[in-house]
């Protein structure tokens, strides 16, 4: 897969940065292939440092998958050059992200018209009161509309490009290279962009951490909260309150993206039968996936596998 990330004059080496720690690291076993490509051939970017760009923006016209890693200023229009590759790009049925205020690039280039979007969240009223066709979604850390993706933030497009990892190379490889940049792999889309969400400081806090992760590796476990209470040595209540700050939301939230995210990886490696990958999943039965995957993507697994197509 060939994957353009969008460089641009005044760029934040960070937001630059995000789609390459996910993409374009020696570790990845995907194994595909990623290119900056710039305005010019020497970018200057915040904080004072220059970038080289190896490749002109042109180059991003044979990319499977588009990526406008932000934009300087939300009240700046962006380039022509840049709002014609998005566009181009969409044309051709390749998958188109802007991440942050990257979203504004894809707005101006009509992509967003009639579609689920998202921003950062200091700019979602400012991206609907100029593009009002957009569908804005306030509080998504990241929007997945099929060939068209957004997301809030910075710290949120490392989601996003998490989510479209998944969708290129399987929820597997996703959940390996979080694990490579120490981010938990857990982030679904629909949380909210302004909870409180704490590195594990105290023991306890650690204990539900390694909890987490071991449910998300197995999401068939049924434990109960009085269970993992006990196993985490705390009480019920504060069990809840450590989850609902890690996660945004209850365990049974959690542990129900945990076991859609199972199920799209086993769909993403070809396995057929509902009733055999609900049942890998941690669901009791196939209706009992499809509600699921209604309730939390909008669509059926089938649908969504589907979608997952790129170009």
């Amino acid at each position: 897969m060939r994957i353009a990330i969008i460089a641009y004059q005044g760029i934040s080496p960070f937001m630059l940065s995000t789609p390459l720690a996910v993409f374009g690291e020696p570790f990845l076993a995907s194994g595909h292939d990623v290119v900056v490509c710039g305005e010019s051939g020497r970018i200057s970017a915040s904080g004072g440092l220059v970038i080289e760009t190896a490749h002109p923006l042109d180059a991003a016209g044979k990319a499977d998958l588009v990526i406008f890693p932000g934009w300087r200023d939300a009240s700046e229009p962006v380039s022509p050059e840049i709002v014609a590759q998005l566009r181009s790009a969409h044309e051709r049925n390749a998958l188109v992200a802007g991440l942050c205020l990257g979203a504004f690039g894809l707005a101006e280039a009509g992509l967003l018209d009639g579609r689920r979007a998202t921003t950062h969240w200091a700019r979602v009223k400012e991206l609907g009161a100029r593009y009002p066709a957009i569908r804005i979604d306030p509080q998504a850390i990241y929007v997945d509309d099929g060939q068209v993706v957004t997301s809030a933030g910075i710290a949120a497009g490392l989601d996003c490009c998490l989510h479209l990892l998944a969708r290129l190379s399987g929820v597997a490889e996703a959940n390996r290279v979080a694990r490579h940049l120490v981010v938990a792999p857990q982030r679904g889309g629909e949380q909210p962009q302004l909870i409180d969400r704490p590195a594990p400081a105290t023991s306890a806090e650690h204990r539900v951490a390694d909890i987490l992760e071991q449910l998300w590796a197995d999401p068939a476990q049924t434990p109960s909260l009085d269970d993992l209470a006990s196993q985490a040595n705390i009480s019920r209540r504060s069990l809840s309150r450590y989850i609902r700050a890690r996660t945004g939301g209850s365990l049974g939230g959690w542990l129900r993206r945990a076991r859609i995210a199972h199920a799209q990886d086993i769909l993403l490696r070809g396995e057929k039968g509902l009733e055999h990958i609900a049942a890998s999943s941690g669901f009791p039965d196939a209706p009992s996936l499809r509600k699921a995957f209604r309730a939390e993507l909008g669509m059926t697994p089938t649908q969504w596998l589907a979608r997952q197509r790129i170009g």
